[in-house]
């Protein structure tokens, strides 16, 4: 009897320890493997951060590797200006280097610019101005052309004292839908080769 009661508590005693041990056996592997997860969870996270980071380096990175197109001012003002003579439905008149109309306004003085001291006239009808001197152009007579200054180290052009303007409402090359309006205390005209408002 005693030898089965010691075989008895052997065994449980055995039991229990094999149960301790698997017990300690799970936990350290339970830990190992909570440590593996918070390991890989915190590099996904530095992955993420990484990932982050280089998008917005990369954005950035584009932005600046793409150039902002700009126009060199130095280079427009030197461009020679250029007037000719160019066939409208108002007859032959004068022309900038783009072919657009040039106007003279009825409210200068000869080879006085009365426009620039209007508020919002020049905004509307801008000066043609250059850089050096005007260039005539086919059917342009040469010696009619002249330049006066207008401030600011702006020349603009003339033709037989008439100071030269471009509209900003003309859309397209040779358009004469506003010769003959009148805004600003005066009528803009079209010129002629010989100088003359066509009327």
């Amino acid at each position: 009897m005693r030898m089965r009661i010691a075989t008895v508590a052997l065994a449980v005693l055995g039991s229990s320890a094999l149960t301790a041990c698997g017990a300690a056996a799970y936990t350290a592997g339970a830990s190992a493997a909570s440590s593996s997860t918070a390991a890989a969870s915190s590099s996904t996270a530095a992955a993420s951060s990484s990932t982050a980071a280089a998008a917005g380096y990369a954005g950035y990175g584009s932005a600046a590797a793409t150039p902002v197109s700009r126009t060199s001012t130095t280079a427009t003002a030197a461009r020679a200006t250029t007037v000719r003579l160019a066939k409208t439905s108002d007859g032959k008149i004068l022309v900038d280097s783009g072919g657009f109309t040039l106007y003279l306004f009825t409210a200068d003085k000869h080879g006085t610019d009365r426009c620039i001291h209007v508020s919002g006239c020049a905004a509307v009808w801008p000066p043609l101005t250059v850089s050096g001197k005007p260039s005539a152009g086919s059917g342009v007579n040469s010696r009619l052309l002249g330049t006066i200054s207008i401030g600011g180290g702006r020349h603009q052009v003339t033709y037989d004292g008439h100071p030269l303007y471009t509209y900003t409402g003309d859309g397209s090359p040779g358009a004469t839908d506003y010769v003959g309006a009148t805004s600003f205390g005066g009528t803009w005209w079209a010129v002629n080769a010989s100088g003359s408002a066509v009327h």
